[in-house]
């Protein structure tokens, strides 16, 4: 499992973020292979959200691994499944390219474009000041939405690709949003991991 080193980012001139997209981290015939091997391999599960008051099925399927601290977030609290080889080797690879040691990984599978994942930010106490947050993307291309907090001026819509990383670090996640809509377009499933140190 190799990715194109040393792959060039696409650095995003935005206030108050430090975003960096690098549209073929892992090939394609490496990321037809990952992505053929977590869908059947992860043990997924959707839990219930509450949303302004009401609790509804979230419109997508979870799973978390890492070194074994929970995670919580809107309501909801992730127990890690240990690391399996797969997920571990893709570890070693984005914590190079970001220069951190990434204790867990959310993973999120959206099954269509009726999955979604609404307007938050990755700010949650245990991830401390200044979070790395190093997506990548397997599947369906997915339309990737941030706003900033204050400066409404301030927009990023971003197309994230078969293969791809998106890191998130600096003050991103204090000053910025962002959002995975929902779309009428028929399209496939997307696999997207989501690293992260939980302290």
């Amino acid at each position: 499992m190799s990715p194109l080193f040393p792959p060039e980012p696409i650095i995003f001139d935005v206030p108050d973020a430090d975003i960096r997209y690098y549209p073929n981290f892992f090939d394609s015939v490496t990321a037809d292979k990952t992505f053929g091997e977590l869908l059947p391999e992860i043990p997924w599960q959707q839990d219930n959200i509450t949303v302004f008051g009401k609790t509804h099925p979230q419109p997508r399927l979870t799973a978390l691994f890492g070194d074994g601290k929970p995670y919580s977030y809107s309501g909801i609290t992730m127990q890690p499944h240990p690391w399996n080889s797969l997920l571990q080797s893709i570890k070693i690879k984005v914590s190079e390219i970001s220069d951190t040691n990434f204790t867990s990984v959310l993973l999120n599978w959206y099954r269509d474009g009726k999955d979604s994942n609404g307007w938050h930010a990755d700010n949650e106490k245990e991830l401390g000041i200044n979070p790395v947050i190093a997506s990548l993307s397997f599947g369906a291309v997915r339309s990737f939405q941030l706003k900033h907090n204050t400066d409404k001026s301030q927009r990023l819509n971003l197309t994230l690709e078969h293969g791809s990383l998106l890191l998130m670090q600096g003050a991103t996640q204090h000053f910025w949003k962002h959002q995975i809509p929902k779309t009428a377009k028929p399209i496939g499933a997307r696999i997207n991991l989501t690293f992260r140190v939980i302290r």
